[in-house]
């Protein structure tokens, strides 16, 4: 079973001229502004306070990179929707995020993380999955917080999102259902990492 031992913030990443080098192998973190990304992140990884976590939606305001065991680099890309911040800088963390998923040949994949509580795929996940879709970007879909919902909306979801990453040819088809509170699914994450890691 795939654990992590040593795990470093490395970089908070503003400005396209920021980014570092190209060197070890990447997996980004993506998603709507308070979906859970950080807590999933620090849960996969097994450390509480590695990426920091919010109630504010728009917490996460840079690309954070995390170098993990010196083998890959876990990337916290900000959050999209509503976040509390000026047009202004919303604007220019969207282009530096488009940047870096377009120009990053160590990027293996990203997982874009959708809540399960909602009902319906947002036009905002849309937009993202069309993006990366016209960028070739591979990327797996990841429902959070699935210990909130009954098992038949979480069956309903699954099947809803089935359903539409028939229509993305850069997704993945297989979702991975988590929840950073009880555990679900974050094995089947961290062997998923490892497993990208090594290549």
């Amino acid at each position: 079973m795939a654990r992590f031992n040593l795990c470093e913030f490395t970089a908070g990443v503003n400005r396209h001229d920021a980014l570092p080098p190209y060197s070890l192998p990447e997996v980004a973190f993506a998603g709507r502004s308070n979906v859970g990304k950080s807590s999933l992140i620090n849960a996969v990884l097994g450390k509480r306070d590695l990426a920091r976590t919010s109630q504010t939606p728009g917490r996460t305001r840079q690309l954070n990179f995390f170098r993990i065991d010196d083998t890959f680099f876990v990337v916290d890309l900000p959050g999209y929707g509503f976040a509390e911040a000026s047009k202004r800088d919303i604007k220019q963390w969207t282009q530096l995020t488009r940047d870096y998923l377009c120009g990053r040949p160590t990027l293996r994949r990203v997982f874009l993380l959708l809540d399960a509580r909602r009902d319906k795929i947002n036009e905002d996940d849309q937009a993202w999955m069309t993006m990366l879709d016209e960028s070739a970007i591979t990327y797996q879909c990841v429902l959070t917080k699935v210990d909130k919902v009954t098992q038949a909306h979480h069956q309903m979801r699954i099947e809803q999102l089935n359903a539409a990453l028939r229509r993305h040819p850069a997704a993945l088809p297989d979702i991975i259902s988590t929840s950073s509170e009880d555990g679900t699914g974050l094995d089947v994450m961290r062997s998923t990492i490892f497993s990208l890691s090594r290549y």
